[in-house]
């Protein structure tokens, strides 16, 4: 089949690992049992050989797909002539989340008339590299390659196919059949001795209790909710890590070689995470990430600083985040290579300590204890960002040219000593208070003399650069300068003009940026949100919302966003689900909300 949007997909997970299902009933991407292990369906990257696993009626039909409410339970109706029939897709959540099976459940009931189905079951081990076996016995089928195992047992007969299984049902009124898909287990159960309904009622009540462990009752909830809800599908809660994004080599621009692996643990997105999470209250799975956070600090000190960037299950291995290129697989829609691992491990990205430092303080005034351990990792951190913030970094971007002076990473070594100096007050903590305040001064002083460009009348990208950066608008965001300061109204406006393209914000413009990359890329999501919350900083409210209604209205059919889109034809670019983008989509609702409360109703709304 010809590759679908991006954004016709809906994501499932269960916090160990994550699936892309498709409208029209379609499974395309999965890895088990991590997020980041190899794939058994891959045709999101090669849609000729990468495997899925596709239910559907075997007609005409017309879907229609969405999730349970309240929960990451997708649902897709059918509807043909002679009937219709609903198609739900869940990977069942279990009592301790920290455990699980590794399933998917597939629950197929016909709601009205009668409905021939059809079932096409293609797996492909370890990113399809070598042949799977695969091996049918009535109404179980199992795959095997290099002593993996994926299993599926089927509610009706399968029949063999050459590398897999496919099967013809009908359903009528009321009827009802199942499929199970199981990791590591040549002996799977068959569906109807599996409690299938009593898997879905538990999984739909945790998520149920997810979407309203959060203080938010705004103008956007059901934007919020969906956002909090796909955050949890990035958790891998074994360790507490955040993955960037489900997917990998989802181009930044179809056609283009800028694919990327996102499915790691990025401190600047997991900062980040950690800062939503606590600042709607919801900190029960936040302490696990931050207790292992803490551990980094054993290796500050021993030649090891921290990286920008880990295996989700606490790796710091080398090897294992060494780019490898999947040769075999197209890519979508043709846009090659399809990578795995991401080299920008062994980046130094000097912005990470003041995200991290940004994450402890919501911690804090969210009722969080910052132990012995934590403050340790703050002192270092605060430290670390002293001893380097004057060196040359490869940036918030991961540039993969010559490191430069870029300004967000000058601007985030400020965030770092003004955090941990808040901390250190609040906590009664006793450090060089005059030091940290000297130096927070200085970095100040530098910022705003390299990164200003007079001729430009806009801070730019790096120090000596004329060119302009979305990153500079979160300034008045973390209290660097006020909105309404001229340098930043000019910079506001420089953005506005040169990085919006048909609405919606480029993070740069890659055509003038030497980014070690080349090639063009689509309209960063998460930096129209930032121009919208530094408008609403600036007190300029119509414009904010104007944009963050932009940006709401690009969600797909299911609430979810993905990186990029093309500006022109709104399409999602880049790797999905983003974690950024929804993160700064609840951000700027929150933000949004408070203003236009304070100035429609005279509301003051605590932070």
């Amino acid at each position: 089949m010809p590759y679908r949007r991006i954004s016709d997909y809906g994501v499932i997970g269960d916090m160990h690992s994550a699936a892309l299902v498709s409208g029209d009933g379609s499974i395309d991407w999965l890895c088990f049992p991590r997020f980041d292990s190899p794939s058994v369906f891959a045709a999101l990257v090669g849609d000729a050989n990468g495997g899925y696993f596709r239910i559907r009626p075997a007609g005409d039909f017309s879907p229609d797909h969405s999730y349970l409410p309240e929960s990451n339970v997708l649902v897709a109706n059918f509807q043909t002539d002679s009937g219709s029939v609903s198609l739900t897709d869940f990977m069942p959540v279990a009592e301790e989340v920290t455990h699980c099976d590794h399933e998917v459940v597939r629950i197929v009931r016909c709601e009205r008339g009668s409905v021939e189905m059809e079932l096409e079951f293609q797996p492909r081990l370890d990113y399809a590299r070598s042949p799977t076996e695969v091996r049918v016995s009535g109404r179980s089928v199992v795959a095997r390659l290099n002593g993996d195992c994926l299993s599926m047992t089927s509610g009706v007969p399968l029949e063999a196919t050459d590398g897999g299984a496919r099967a013809r049902f009908t359903l009528k009124e009321g009827e009802w059949t199942a499929f199970l898909l199981r990791w590591d287990d040549d002996s799977p159960p068959l569906p109807e001795d599996c409690d299938v309904y009593g898997k879905l009622g538990r999984t739909q009540a945790f998520w149920r209790f997810v979407a309203h462990d959060w203080r938010y009752m705004g103008r956007w909830e059901e934007v919020v909710k969906r956002s909090m809800l796909a955050l949890h599908l990035l958790l891998y809660m074994p360790t507490g890590a955040i993955c960037a994004a489900v997917t990998t080599s989802l181009p930044e621009q179809v056609g283009s070689s800028r694919n990327w692996d996102y499915r790691f643990c990025w401190l600047r997105d997991a900062a980040f995470t950690l800062d939503v999470f606590h600042r709607l209250g919801h900190t029960a799975y936040t302490r696990p990430f931050i207790e292992w956070l803490a551990g980094l600090v054993l290796g500050f000190g021993h030649g090891e600083d921290i990286h920008s960037l880990y295996g989700i299950g606490r790796e710091v291995d080398h090897h294992a985040m060494t780019e490898g290129v999947l040769g075999h697989l197209e890519g979508y829609r043709g846009s090659s290579p399809v990578r795995i691992g991401n080299d920008a491990f062994h980046q130094f990205q000097l912005d990470i300590y003041g995200e991290v430092l940004l994450s402890f303080d919501s911690y804090h005034r969210a009722g969080g204890i910052i132990d012995d351990s934590l403050w340790i990792l703050t002192e270092a951190m605060v430290e670390s960002a002293l001893r380097r913030w004057e060196e040359a970094d490869n940036g918030i971007w991961e540039v993969r040219s010559a490191p430069k002076h870029f300004v967000y990473s000058k601007l985030m070594a400020w965030v770092a000593v003004d955090r941990g100096l808040r901390l250190a007050k609040a906590l009664e903590r006793p450090v060089d208070f005059d030091r940290w305040r000297r130096a927070r001064e200085a970095i100040k002083a530098d910022l705003l003399e390299k990164g200003w460009n007079e001729k430009r009348r806009s801070f730019v990208q790096a120090y000596g650069s004329t060119n302009l950066d979305a990153s500079t608008l979160f300034m008045p965001m973390v209290g660097f300068l006020p909105a309404h300061d001229p340098r930043m109204v000019a910079t506001i406006d420089a953005v506005q003009k040169e990085l919006m393209r048909d609405g919606l914000v480029h993070r740069y413009l890659a055509s003038e940026t030497d980014d070690g990359v080349g090639g063009d890329e689509g309209a960063f999501t998460m930096c129209s949100l930032w121009l919208s919350g530094a408008l609403v900083t600036g007190g300029r409210l119509d414009e904010a919302r104007a944009i963050f209604e932009r940006v709401v209205e690009l969600g797909n059919h299911v609430g979810l966003y993905s990186e990029m889109v093309d500006a022109k034809t709104k399409e999602f670019l880049g790797n999905y689900p983003q974690a950024f983008t929804h993160i700064a989509l609840i951000h700027t609702a929150r933000n949004l909300d408070r203003a236009l409360n304070q100035v429609e109703m005279g509301k003051i709304v605590a932070a």
